[in-house]
């Protein structure tokens, strides 16, 4: 009869079970640590196997590997170097200024800071250290973001000066149970100018319990009265290759196969920021999980962000220096066919010139994703000279501007590379100079004169001994003393110039005798004393014209010699009035009231 059910078809209750009192009380108890009344004896029924997607959430590649000690944190190396010499020697700034590009770490080290600056260590006795435990409670609820005296705030979203009137109000109160009190301000540049002002007189002399922790990826919107108050770190970007050793450690950590080259991909796409290469990596991981095999493939990857292939790059690439033009064309169509834009193939091609340029310089391509580019980098290097290099790095800066604003880029593009290609062949201009004056050294562009006769270069006499006129002139000049200069330019006509001797002639018209004022400006050009002879009278027929009259009457030869040209001639036959105008000669002259009119010079 006991165990029959009863008037309302429920099964007799298990005397074994707990009560309802004994229920409540076991709650109370892992709610406020009360101890329980010990239950009766029964056997725990077996565990139920919680799946593990359940009882854990997936955390992204970002989240999940967050540095949790400075150990971790990649290529800061002297900021971490500064804050252990502060923390070893009781040296700590109060306030501390984070900044950097994104995905860097700025947060994660301030985090990190809080935690250095409020760990106990394992048995509560510690003190601040740069290698926090991070199995004390401090450590612990600071990293699960929990802890009570350190504040985090998002500038972004609390930028009005209420928002740091709450801070002010609160530095005032000693810390609940950490050492110092924290506070973590991100995006600090979004606060408001008032906010900021507000700040200033408690971020200058806060209370020896409170530490100001800032991170700022636009760190010259901060007022210069901000800055002068924080101690500031500027955080690097990652390199390439520890970028790819990190990944690497990732993928190890996740149980996911990955390709060198993939890795390499992914640091180059995160252009130095980890948070947008782990995303990257997680975004690959996912992508070859969907192909079955589970492996990061370089090939996975280069279609997932669309990258050109390397490999059709240099083919592309050689193809230009060995003036194919049909083969670029085609690989150009090739690569366009597969989603690559043409902008995107002359970056490219700008990258190859730039790296093969950086490898002639002794810095082999030991960044070359495989074996096979680092060779054909390092022979392009030794092959190719830096002014081809250069002309060519030049051809294709302006063919990237041809292609950003062409209404076709890739015809802009296919003409761009087609004009590289038809410039490679072209001589070199240094070499062509040589060229040239080789051939003038050896007498190749003389051309012999009809009838067997010398030209009149080689029947003129060789060039006499002695100094120049035209060259003291210059001299003079190039020593400052211009009037000096213009003086010997103008006006005098020399008779007989000798090494440090000078007879000569006055052009008509000049008063007085300039020999004292030549004889010093040749001291001070030449260093040595000069003797002049001014002659006047009968010896003057024997003098050169001046300088400036040579100039003249060349001007004058050849204004004769184009009047004798058919054509001109045959002008001024049709029109007997025209003149003869010099252009160059002519001078702008305005007058009064904004006229304006050409005077022949």
């Amino acid at each position: 009869m006991d165990d029959s059910p009863d008037i309302f078809g429920n099964e007799p209750e298990d005397d074994d079970a707990p009560s309802a009192a004994e229920l409540e009380a076991a709650g109370q108890s892992s709610m406020f640590g009360e101890p329980a009344p010990a239950p009766v004896a029964a056997p725990a029924p077996p565990p139920v196997a919680v799946p593990a997607a359940a009882a854990q959430p997936y955390r992204v590649l970002a989240r999940k590997y967050r540095p949790q000690t400075f150990a971790e944190l990649i290529g800061q190396d002297a900021m971490v170097q500064t804050l252990g010499n502060a923390i070893k020697r009781d040296r700590l700034a109060h306030a501390f200024l984070m900044t950097g590009v994104r995905g860097v770490g700025k947060t994660s080290t301030a985090r990190l800071i809080a935690k250095a600056l409020n760990c106990v260590g394992p048995d509560g006795q510690g003190g601040p250290t740069i290698d926090p435990c991070g199995v004390c409670e401090p450590c612990t609820a600071i990293a699960e973001g929990r802890h009570i005296d350190v504040i985090e705030m998002d500038a972004a979203s609390h930028t009005g000066v209420d928002d740091v009137r709450e801070i002010i109000e609160a530095v005032r109160y000693s810390a609940v149970s950490a050492r110092y009190k924290i506070y973590i301000i991100d995006e600090v540049h979004m606060l408001s100018r008032n906010a900021f002002n507000a700040l200033l007189k408690t971020l200058e002399e806060p209370p020896a319990h409170v530490k100001f922790l800032f991170a700022t990826t636009e760190v010259d919107k901060l007022p210069v009265t901000v800055l002068s108050r924080c101690q500031r770190f500027d955080l690097r970007r990652i390199p390439t290759p520890m970028l790819a050793e990190h990944f690497a450690r990732v993928c190890a950590a996740e149980s996911v196969s990955a390709e060198d080259e993939a890795l390499s991909m992914v640091s180059a796409a995160a252009e130095g920021s980890v948070r947008d290469g782990l995303s990257i990596l997680d975004q690959a991981i996912a992508h070859a999980d969907l192909g079955g095999e589970g492996r990061v493939t370089a090939e996975q990857v280069r279609d997932m962000l669309g990258l050109a292939d390397k490999s059709a790059q240099r083919r592309l690439f050689a193809a230009m220096l060995a003036g194919d033009g049909a083969g670029l064309l085609d690989m150009i169509d090739q690569q366009f066919s597969l989603g690559v834009e043409p902008l995107a193939l002359m970056r490219s091609a700008m990258e190859l010139t730039h790296r093969i340029t950086v490898a002639q310089l002794g810095k082999s391509g030991a960044d070359a994703i495989s074996a096979e580019e680092r060779a054909e980098i390092d022979d392009w290097a030794a092959r190719l000279t830096a002014g081809q290099l250069h002309r060519l790095w030049q051809l294709l800066l302006k063919g990237h501007d041809e292609v950003r604003g062409a209404p076709d880029p890739l015809v802009a593009a296919k003409m761009a590379l087609l004009r590289v290609l038809h410039a490679s062949d072209m001589p070199d201009p240094g070499a062509l100079v040589r060229k040239l004056e080789d051939m003038v050294a050896n007498g190749v562009t003389v051309a012999a004169t009809p009838g067997g006769a010398a030209p009149a270069a080689e029947a003129a006499p060789a060039a006499q001994a002695g100094p120049d006129w035209k060259g003291l002139v210059d001299r003079v000049d190039h020593s400052g003393q211009l009037r000096i200069a213009q003086i010997m330019h103008d006006w005098v006509r020399v008779i007989e110039l000798k090494p440090l001797e000078l007879t000569y002639a006055l052009t008509p018209g000049y008063p007085g005798d300039p020999s004292a004022e030549i004889r010093e400006a040749l001291l001070r050009a030449t260093g040595e004393r000069w003797q002049l002879n001014l002659r006047t009278g009968a010896g003057e027929g024997e003098a050169r014209p001046s300088l400036r009259e040579e100039v003249e009457a060349a001007k004058e030869a050849d204004r004769a010699a184009l009047l004798r040209d058919p054509l001109v001639e045959a002008a001024f036959a049709a029109f007997p009035k025209a003149e003869l105008i010099d252009e160059a000669a002519e001078a702008r002259v305005v007058g009064q009231g904004g006229k304006s009119w050409n005077r022949r010079a």
